[in-house]
């Protein structure tokens, strides 16, 4: 009975450690600059900040270990009511036909630049996967799929919000010199921006027509990453029973349930089953779940990890990121 109780504890020390963290970091994203950046990526900068100046007591990696896994895949899960798949419908095929060659062309291109660099295959997919879906999100929700590596997970974290916060800047500055209209700035903003945050902040200078066309085109990226993440497990499943039986390479297709979750909250969000108010609570409930998990990765990341994968995926995320910025005109031609 002893033990169940200290278990206990310590398990309810470290989630509130990492909901400390989160709340901390909410408060920060909603500073000038920081709301580009998003709570979710400054979380993961706090946990690895506080690793690194006060360490992480053995007793509360149990409930970091917790923050990490299922309240990451709660977030994910709540996450789905964000998206209502009726206006992604209703956007027309041109712009689901844009979401979809934004992905297939990203992850190639990335997997590929990693191959042609030497990175480890799971750190270059979680690249990839930040890039052409939906970001951190996106990532957190691939690694345990494909079994990647929390340093890996940390680094193309880290990697996109960079990317990220480069990226929407850079939109803002050059806004009055191209050559496009409101709608069009919009589009392009949506099918290149890693963040949900980071589209928002970059198409504020095209109005209200620009935000809707960025965070609709932005929505269908993350509609896409459920068919993404069943097809990275696969491959990667694959990949790793080549060399087991017959019976075994031939077992079904996992489908994480999370995922799973994730799309059927999207169809309740879609039949308006929950009231406005609840949903609002719930995706705010959703967002500090993965703070969390965020918090908890960095809690957990140790640092000479980052020295032993070098500057190679940083040059492969800008590479990745350059490549799709130059296929953008492309977008604006299907629209």
């Amino acid at each position: 009975m002893k033990k169940i109780k200290l278990n206990h504890s310590h398990l309810l020390r470290g989630i509130l450690l990492t909901l400390l963290l989160a709340l901390i970091s909410g408060q920060i994203a909603s500073l000038p600059f920081f709301n580009i950046m998003g709570i979710m990526i400054i979380s993961i900068l706090l946990g690895m900040s506080w690793k690194r100046l006060f360490g992480v007591r053995g007793q509360a990696i149990a409930g970091i270990d917790f923050s990490s896994k299922k309240l990451l895949r709660v977030g994910i899960i709540l996450m789905g009511l964000r998206l209502n798949l009726s206006q992604i419908a209703d956007a027309g095929f041109s712009m689901i036909l844009i979401d979809a060659i934004v992905i297939i062309f990203t992850l190639i291109t990335i997997i590929y630049l990693g191959k042609w660099f030497g990175i480890e295959s799971h750190l270059a997919t979680l690249i990839a996967v930040g890039t052409a879906v939906c970001g951190a999100a996106a990532i957190v929700a691939v690694a345990p799929l494909i079994k990647g590596k929390k340093e890996y997970t940390a680094l193309a974290v880290a990697c996109i919000a960079i990317l990220g916060t480069i990226g929407a800047i850079g939109y803002i500055f050059i806004y009055p010199f191209l050559p496009i209209d409101n709608q069009a700035y919009g589009l392009l903003v949506g099918s290149t921006l890693h963040e949900l945050a980071h589209v928002i902040a970059a198409s504020v200078p095209g109005g209200n027509v620009s935000s809707e066309t960025a965070i609709l085109a932005k929505l269908g990226r993350v509609a896409l990453l459920i068919p993404v993440a069943i097809v990275m497990e696969y491959l990667f499943n694959k990949n790793n029973n080549r060399d087991e039986t017959e019976k075994a390479t031939k077992r079904k297709l996992p489908i994480p349930w999370f995922i799973v979750g994730f799309l059927v909250m999207s169809c309740i969000n879609t039949l308006g089953f929950i009231p406005d108010a609840i949903i609002n609570i719930l995706l705010i409930i959703s967002v500090y779940c993965l703070s969390m998990a965020m918090a908890g990765l960095g809690l957990s990341i140790n640092f000479n990890d980052f020295k032993k994968v070098g500057i190679k995926p940083i040059i492969v995320a800008i590479l990745g990121f350059i490549a799709l910025l130059a296929i953008s005109p492309l977008f604006l031609l299907l629209i």
